[in-house]
Protein backbone atom coordinates (compact mmCIF):
# COMPACT_ATOMS: atom_id res chain seq x y z
CA UNK A 1 0.00 0.00 0.00
CA UNK A 2 1.33 3.41 -0.95
CA UNK A 3 2.09 5.81 1.94
CA UNK A 4 0.29 9.14 2.07
CA UNK A 5 2.34 12.39 2.00
CA UNK A 6 1.50 12.97 5.66
CA UNK A 7 2.90 9.60 6.70
CA UNK A 8 6.03 10.14 4.63
CA UNK A 9 6.55 13.57 6.29
CA UNK A 10 6.14 12.09 9.77
CA UNK A 11 8.66 9.34 9.00
CA UNK A 12 11.14 11.89 7.70
CA UNK A 13 10.84 13.97 10.90
CA UNK A 14 11.38 10.87 13.05
CA UNK A 15 14.49 9.91 11.10
CA UNK A 16 15.97 13.41 11.24
CA UNK A 17 15.15 14.09 14.90
CA UNK A 18 17.63 11.57 16.36
CA UNK A 19 20.39 12.98 14.16
CA UNK A 20 19.57 16.54 15.28
CA UNK A 21 19.47 15.53 18.93
CA UNK A 22 22.76 13.68 18.51
CA UNK A 23 24.38 16.74 16.94
CA UNK A 24 23.09 18.93 19.75
CA UNK A 25 24.50 16.54 22.35
CA UNK A 26 27.86 16.59 20.60
CA UNK A 27 27.86 20.42 20.62
CA UNK A 28 27.01 20.48 24.32
CA UNK A 29 29.78 18.02 25.07
CA UNK A 30 32.24 20.07 23.03
CA UNK A 31 31.28 23.24 24.90
CA UNK A 32 31.56 21.49 28.26
CA UNK A 33 34.97 20.14 27.29
CA UNK A 34 36.09 23.63 26.30
CA UNK A 35 35.01 24.97 29.67
CA UNK A 36 36.82 22.16 31.45
CA UNK A 37 40.01 22.78 29.49
CA UNK A 38 42.65 24.31 31.73
CA UNK A 39 44.40 27.49 30.68
CA UNK A 40 48.16 27.76 30.81
CA UNK A 41 49.16 29.14 34.21
CA UNK A 42 52.05 31.61 34.20
CA UNK A 43 52.69 31.77 37.93
CA UNK A 44 53.37 35.08 39.68
CA UNK A 45 56.92 35.67 40.82
CA UNK A 46 57.58 34.91 44.47
CA UNK A 47 54.62 32.56 44.96
CA UNK A 48 55.31 29.84 47.55
CA UNK A 49 52.57 27.27 48.16
CA UNK A 50 49.98 29.47 46.55
CA UNK A 51 50.89 32.78 48.18
CA UNK A 52 53.59 35.44 48.36
CA UNK A 53 55.59 35.26 51.64
CA UNK A 54 54.66 37.83 54.27
CA UNK A 55 58.00 39.69 54.20
CA UNK A 56 58.28 39.72 50.41
CA UNK A 57 58.04 43.29 49.09
CA UNK A 58 55.67 42.02 46.38
CA UNK A 59 53.06 41.01 48.97
CA UNK A 60 50.40 43.72 48.66
CA UNK A 61 48.73 42.67 51.92
CA UNK A 62 51.96 43.32 53.82
CA UNK A 63 52.08 46.90 52.56
CA UNK A 64 48.42 47.52 53.31
CA UNK A 65 48.56 46.07 56.81
CA UNK A 66 51.70 48.11 57.54
CA UNK A 67 49.94 51.31 56.46
CA UNK A 68 46.88 50.36 58.52
CA UNK A 69 49.01 49.76 61.62
CA UNK A 70 50.86 53.07 61.24
CA UNK A 71 47.64 55.01 60.75
CA UNK A 72 45.95 53.35 63.75
CA UNK A 73 48.96 54.22 65.94
CA UNK A 74 48.91 57.78 64.58
CA UNK A 75 45.23 58.15 65.48
CA UNK A 76 45.80 56.70 68.94
CA UNK A 77 48.61 59.23 69.45
CA UNK A 78 46.48 62.15 68.21
CA UNK A 79 43.47 61.16 70.33
CA UNK A 80 45.63 60.68 73.43
CA UNK A 81 47.30 64.05 72.98
CA UNK A 82 43.93 65.68 72.39
CA UNK A 83 42.57 64.11 75.59
CA UNK A 84 45.46 65.54 77.65
CA UNK A 85 45.00 68.91 75.94
CA UNK A 86 41.33 68.95 76.97
CA UNK A 87 42.15 67.78 80.52
CA UNK A 88 44.57 70.68 80.98
CA UNK A 89 41.69 73.14 80.66
CA UNK A 90 39.22 70.99 82.59
CA UNK A 91 41.60 70.86 85.57
CA UNK A 92 42.29 74.58 85.49
CA UNK A 93 45.88 74.11 84.32
CA UNK A 94 46.84 71.56 86.97
CA UNK A 95 47.47 68.64 84.57
CA UNK A 96 49.95 68.08 81.77
CA UNK A 97 49.94 70.84 79.15
CA UNK A 98 50.32 69.73 75.53
CA UNK A 99 49.70 71.37 72.18
CA UNK A 100 46.37 70.90 70.46
CA UNK A 101 46.78 68.31 67.65
CA UNK A 102 44.97 69.74 64.62
CA UNK A 103 45.02 66.30 62.96
CA UNK A 104 42.25 65.17 65.31
CA UNK A 105 39.88 67.18 63.11
CA UNK A 106 40.00 64.29 60.68
CA UNK A 107 37.22 62.92 62.91
CA UNK A 108 35.03 65.94 61.99
CA UNK A 109 33.92 65.17 58.41
CA UNK A 110 30.76 67.32 58.65
CA UNK A 111 32.84 70.33 59.70
CA UNK A 112 35.15 69.54 56.79
CA UNK A 113 32.23 69.47 54.35
CA UNK A 114 30.81 72.73 55.68
CA UNK A 115 34.18 74.47 55.44
CA UNK A 116 34.69 73.11 51.93
CA UNK A 117 31.34 74.51 50.86
CA UNK A 118 32.20 77.86 52.45
CA UNK A 119 35.49 77.96 50.53
CA UNK A 120 33.82 77.07 47.22
CA UNK A 121 31.17 79.76 47.70
CA UNK A 122 33.37 82.59 48.96
CA UNK A 123 36.84 81.66 47.67
CA UNK A 124 38.03 82.25 51.23
CA UNK A 125 39.56 79.73 53.60
CA UNK A 126 37.65 79.68 56.91
CA UNK A 127 39.73 79.92 60.10
CA UNK A 128 37.83 77.49 62.37
CA UNK A 129 38.58 73.73 62.15
CA UNK A 130 40.35 74.25 58.85
CA UNK A 131 42.40 71.05 59.21
CA UNK A 132 39.11 69.11 58.88
CA UNK A 133 38.64 70.57 55.40
CA UNK A 134 42.18 69.85 54.22
CA UNK A 135 42.04 66.27 55.48
CA UNK A 136 38.67 65.80 53.74
CA UNK A 137 40.19 67.14 50.52
CA UNK A 138 43.07 64.67 50.87
CA UNK A 139 40.72 61.73 51.34
CA UNK A 140 38.48 62.83 48.45
CA UNK A 141 41.53 63.18 46.20
CA UNK A 142 42.67 59.68 47.19
CA UNK A 143 39.26 58.36 46.10
CA UNK A 144 39.44 60.20 42.79
CA UNK A 145 42.85 58.72 42.07
CA UNK A 146 42.98 55.30 43.73
CA UNK A 147 39.38 54.18 44.34
CA UNK A 148 38.01 54.03 47.89
CA UNK A 149 41.43 53.07 49.27
CA UNK A 150 41.02 55.38 52.27
CA UNK A 151 38.56 52.87 53.74
CA UNK A 152 40.83 49.82 53.48
CA UNK A 153 44.24 51.47 53.90
CA UNK A 154 43.85 54.46 56.22
CA UNK A 155 40.54 54.48 58.11
CA UNK A 156 41.02 53.15 61.68
CA UNK A 157 37.34 52.15 61.85
CA UNK A 158 37.78 50.16 58.65
CA UNK A 159 40.86 48.50 60.14
CA UNK A 160 38.97 47.58 63.31
CA UNK A 161 36.10 46.20 61.23
CA UNK A 162 38.51 44.02 59.25
CA UNK A 163 40.14 42.73 62.43
CA UNK A 164 36.73 41.79 63.80
CA UNK A 165 35.51 39.80 60.79
CA UNK A 166 38.87 38.04 60.48
CA UNK A 167 38.51 37.15 64.16
CA UNK A 168 35.11 35.73 63.34
CA UNK A 169 36.67 33.56 60.64
CA UNK A 170 39.25 32.26 63.10
CA UNK A 171 36.70 31.50 65.79
CA UNK A 172 33.87 30.08 63.69
CA UNK A 173 35.58 29.06 60.46
CA UNK A 174 33.52 31.44 58.34
CA UNK A 175 31.51 34.66 58.27
CA UNK A 176 27.78 34.71 57.79
CA UNK A 177 26.74 35.10 54.14
CA UNK A 178 24.17 37.82 53.50
CA UNK A 179 21.55 37.04 50.80
CA UNK A 180 21.99 39.28 47.77
CA UNK A 181 18.53 40.87 48.07
CA UNK A 182 19.14 41.74 51.72
CA UNK A 183 22.70 42.90 51.06
CA UNK A 184 21.53 45.38 48.42
CA UNK A 185 18.73 46.65 50.66
CA UNK A 186 21.06 47.18 53.62
CA UNK A 187 23.67 48.93 51.48
CA UNK A 188 21.06 51.56 50.66
CA UNK A 189 21.10 52.69 54.31
CA UNK A 190 24.50 54.36 54.09
CA UNK A 191 23.44 56.28 51.00
CA UNK A 192 20.31 57.47 52.79
CA UNK A 193 22.49 58.68 55.67
CA UNK A 194 24.83 60.36 53.19
CA UNK A 195 21.88 62.10 51.54
CA UNK A 196 20.71 63.35 54.95
CA UNK A 197 24.10 64.88 55.85
CA UNK A 198 24.57 66.33 52.37
CA UNK A 199 21.12 67.90 52.63
CA UNK A 200 22.18 69.59 55.87
CA UNK A 201 25.35 70.97 54.26
CA UNK A 202 23.73 71.97 50.97
CA UNK A 203 20.84 73.86 52.57
CA UNK A 204 22.98 76.15 54.78
CA UNK A 205 24.44 79.37 53.42
CA UNK A 206 28.03 80.56 53.75
CA UNK A 207 26.94 83.05 56.40
CA UNK A 208 25.20 80.33 58.40
CA UNK A 209 28.27 78.12 58.18
CA UNK A 210 30.50 80.87 59.55
CA UNK A 211 27.97 81.68 62.26
CA UNK A 212 27.89 78.05 63.37
CA UNK A 213 31.68 77.67 63.32
CA UNK A 214 32.06 80.88 65.31
CA UNK A 215 29.50 79.91 67.94
CA UNK A 216 30.56 78.57 71.32
CA UNK A 217 29.44 75.10 70.28
CA UNK A 218 31.24 75.31 66.93
CA UNK A 219 34.50 76.48 68.47
CA UNK A 220 34.78 73.34 70.60
CA UNK A 221 32.84 70.84 68.49
CA UNK A 222 35.95 68.66 68.65
CA UNK A 223 35.67 68.60 72.44
CA UNK A 224 31.97 67.73 72.13
CA UNK A 225 33.00 64.82 69.94
CA UNK A 226 35.37 63.59 72.65
CA UNK A 227 32.67 63.94 75.30
CA UNK A 228 30.30 61.89 73.13
CA UNK A 229 32.57 58.88 73.74
CA UNK A 230 33.69 59.78 77.28
CA UNK A 231 30.15 60.16 78.59
CA UNK A 232 28.49 57.65 76.32
CA UNK A 233 24.78 56.97 76.81
CA UNK A 234 23.35 53.51 77.31
CA UNK A 235 21.62 53.63 73.92
CA UNK A 236 24.83 54.51 72.10
CA UNK A 237 26.80 51.93 74.08
CA UNK A 238 24.33 49.17 73.19
CA UNK A 239 24.42 50.28 69.56
CA UNK A 240 28.22 50.10 69.50
CA UNK A 241 28.18 46.63 71.07
CA UNK A 242 25.69 45.43 68.45
CA UNK A 243 27.87 46.86 65.67
CA UNK A 244 31.01 45.25 67.09
CA UNK A 245 29.38 41.85 67.50
CA UNK A 246 27.80 42.16 64.06
CA UNK A 247 31.21 42.88 62.54
CA UNK A 248 32.51 39.59 63.93
CA UNK A 249 29.89 37.64 62.00
CA UNK A 250 29.37 39.84 58.90
CA UNK A 251 32.28 41.26 56.94
CA UNK A 252 32.62 45.02 57.35
CA UNK A 253 29.03 45.40 58.52
CA UNK A 254 29.43 49.05 59.60
CA UNK A 255 31.46 50.07 56.54
CA UNK A 256 29.26 48.18 54.11
CA UNK A 257 25.85 49.18 55.39
CA UNK A 258 25.98 52.29 57.58
CA UNK A 259 29.04 54.48 56.99
CA UNK A 260 27.99 57.68 55.14
CA UNK A 261 31.63 58.77 54.82
CA UNK A 262 32.43 55.57 52.95
CA UNK A 263 29.34 56.10 50.79
CA UNK A 264 30.60 59.56 49.79
CA UNK A 265 34.08 58.27 48.98
CA UNK A 266 32.57 55.37 47.04
CA UNK A 267 30.52 57.69 44.82
CA UNK A 268 33.59 59.86 44.21
CA UNK A 269 35.71 56.79 43.44
CA UNK A 270 33.55 55.94 40.44
CA UNK A 271 35.60 58.43 38.38
CA UNK A 272 38.94 56.92 39.38
CA UNK A 273 41.13 55.91 36.40
CA UNK A 274 42.63 53.12 38.51
CA UNK A 275 40.43 50.05 38.90
CA UNK A 276 40.81 46.37 39.67
CA UNK A 277 41.26 44.91 36.18
CA UNK A 278 41.38 41.31 35.03
CA UNK A 279 43.23 40.03 31.97
CA UNK A 280 41.08 37.29 30.47
CA UNK A 281 44.06 35.67 28.71
CA UNK A 282 46.24 35.48 31.81
CA UNK A 283 43.35 34.48 34.11
CA UNK A 284 42.94 30.73 34.72
CA UNK A 285 39.36 31.09 36.04
CA UNK A 286 40.15 29.74 39.50
CA UNK A 287 37.69 32.22 41.14
CA UNK A 288 40.00 32.70 44.14
CA UNK A 289 39.70 36.48 43.71
CA UNK A 290 35.91 36.50 44.10
CA UNK A 291 36.13 34.33 47.22
CA UNK A 292 38.70 36.69 48.76
CA UNK A 293 36.77 39.90 48.03
CA UNK A 294 35.25 41.22 51.30
CA UNK A 295 32.73 43.26 49.29
CA UNK A 296 31.47 40.10 47.52
CA UNK A 297 32.17 41.54 44.07
CA UNK A 298 32.28 39.21 41.02
CA UNK A 299 35.95 39.88 40.31
CA UNK A 300 36.36 36.57 38.48
CA UNK A 301 33.80 37.41 35.78
CA UNK A 302 34.42 41.12 35.14
CA UNK A 303 37.23 42.68 33.12
CA UNK A 304 37.13 45.71 35.43
CA UNK A 305 35.41 46.50 38.72
CA UNK A 306 33.48 49.75 38.53
CA UNK A 307 31.51 49.26 41.76
CA UNK A 308 31.46 51.96 44.42
CA UNK A 309 31.86 49.13 46.95
CA UNK A 310 35.43 48.37 45.83
CA UNK A 311 37.88 49.67 48.45
CA UNK A 312 41.06 48.75 46.53
CA UNK A 313 42.07 46.52 49.44
CA UNK A 314 43.82 44.28 46.90
CA UNK A 315 42.70 41.12 48.71
CA UNK A 316 41.73 39.71 45.32
CA UNK A 317 45.13 40.59 43.86
CA UNK A 318 46.99 39.02 46.78
CA UNK A 319 45.48 35.56 46.19
CA UNK A 320 45.66 35.54 42.39
CA UNK A 321 48.20 32.88 41.30
CA UNK A 322 48.54 34.05 37.67
CA UNK A 323 51.04 36.67 36.55
CA UNK A 324 49.44 39.89 35.28
CA UNK A 325 45.95 38.40 35.58
CA UNK A 326 44.62 40.81 38.22
CA UNK A 327 45.83 44.19 39.38
CA UNK A 328 44.94 47.73 40.35
CA UNK A 329 45.77 49.56 37.17
CA UNK A 330 44.95 51.97 34.39
CA UNK A 331 43.42 50.71 31.15
CA UNK A 332 45.67 48.13 29.48
CA UNK A 333 47.46 48.75 26.20
CA UNK A 334 45.60 47.48 23.13
CA UNK A 335 48.40 45.08 22.23
CA UNK A 336 47.07 41.60 21.56
CA UNK A 337 48.20 38.51 23.44
CA UNK A 338 46.94 34.97 23.93
CA UNK A 339 46.88 32.62 26.89
CA UNK A 340 50.42 31.47 27.57
CA UNK A 341 52.06 34.50 25.94
CA UNK A 342 53.57 35.88 29.15
CA UNK A 343 55.66 38.55 27.43
CA UNK A 344 52.75 39.78 25.33
CA UNK A 345 50.46 40.03 28.34
CA UNK A 346 53.17 41.79 30.36
CA UNK A 347 53.61 44.40 27.62
CA UNK A 348 49.88 45.05 27.75
CA UNK A 349 50.11 46.07 31.42
CA UNK A 350 53.57 47.67 31.40
CA UNK A 351 53.74 50.86 33.54
CA UNK A 352 50.00 50.74 34.20
CA UNK A 353 49.63 48.67 37.38
CA UNK A 354 50.19 49.79 40.97
CA UNK A 355 52.08 47.56 43.38
CA UNK A 356 51.48 47.60 47.11
CA UNK A 357 54.64 49.65 47.58
CA UNK A 358 53.51 52.19 44.98
CA UNK A 359 50.05 52.57 46.54
CA UNK A 360 51.73 53.16 49.90
CA UNK A 361 54.03 55.81 48.45
CA UNK A 362 51.23 57.60 46.61
CA UNK A 363 49.01 57.70 49.70
CA UNK A 364 51.87 59.24 51.68
CA UNK A 365 52.50 61.79 48.93
CA UNK A 366 48.85 62.84 48.66
CA UNK A 367 48.05 63.06 52.38
CA UNK A 368 51.46 64.35 53.42
CA UNK A 369 51.57 66.86 50.57
CA UNK A 370 48.19 68.41 51.40
CA UNK A 371 49.00 68.60 55.12
CA UNK A 372 52.38 70.17 54.34
CA UNK A 373 50.75 72.71 52.02
CA UNK A 374 48.19 73.63 54.70
CA UNK A 375 50.91 74.10 57.32
CA UNK A 376 53.20 76.12 55.05
CA UNK A 377 50.37 78.49 54.14
CA UNK A 378 49.29 78.89 57.76
CA UNK A 379 45.97 77.09 57.29
CA UNK A 380 46.31 74.13 59.64
CA UNK A 381 45.90 75.21 63.26
CA UNK A 382 42.67 76.86 64.43
CA UNK A 383 43.65 80.33 65.77
CA UNK A 384 41.45 80.45 68.88
CA UNK A 385 42.85 82.39 71.88
CA UNK A 386 43.73 80.28 74.93
CA UNK A 387 41.40 82.41 77.08
CA UNK A 388 38.44 81.18 75.00
CA UNK A 389 39.41 77.56 75.60
CA UNK A 390 39.80 78.22 79.33
CA UNK A 391 36.26 79.54 79.42
CA UNK A 392 34.49 77.06 77.14
CA UNK A 393 36.11 73.66 77.65
CA UNK A 394 35.30 73.25 81.39
CA UNK A 395 31.64 73.89 80.53
CA UNK A 396 31.55 71.91 77.27
CA UNK A 397 28.96 69.42 78.49
CA UNK A 398 26.49 72.23 79.15
CA UNK A 399 26.72 73.68 75.65
CA UNK A 400 23.90 72.66 73.31
CA UNK A 401 23.76 72.70 69.55
CA UNK A 402 22.81 76.21 68.32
Amino acid sequence: MQETPEVQKEATIKSVAPNTASARDEDDEAQAAAKRAKKILIRREGMVRGRVPWLDRRNVRTWRHAVQAVFVLLNVYLCTQFYFWVRYYETGGESLKVARPAGVEGWLPIAGLMNLKYTLLTFKIPPIHIAAMFLLIAFLLISVLFKKSFCSWLCPVGTLSEVLWRLGQKLFGRNLPVPRWLDISLRALKYLLLAFFLWIVVTVSAEEIMAFMGSEYGLIVDVKMLDFFRYISNVVLITLIVLIVGSVFIKNSWCRYLCPYGALLGVISMVSPFKIRRDAEACIDCAKCAKACPAQLPVDTKLQIRSAECTACLSCVSVCPAKDALQLSLRPDKKTAVNGDAQGIARRWSKRALSGAMVTLLLIVVVGGIIAAAKLTGHWQTPIPEAVYKELIPNARDLGHP
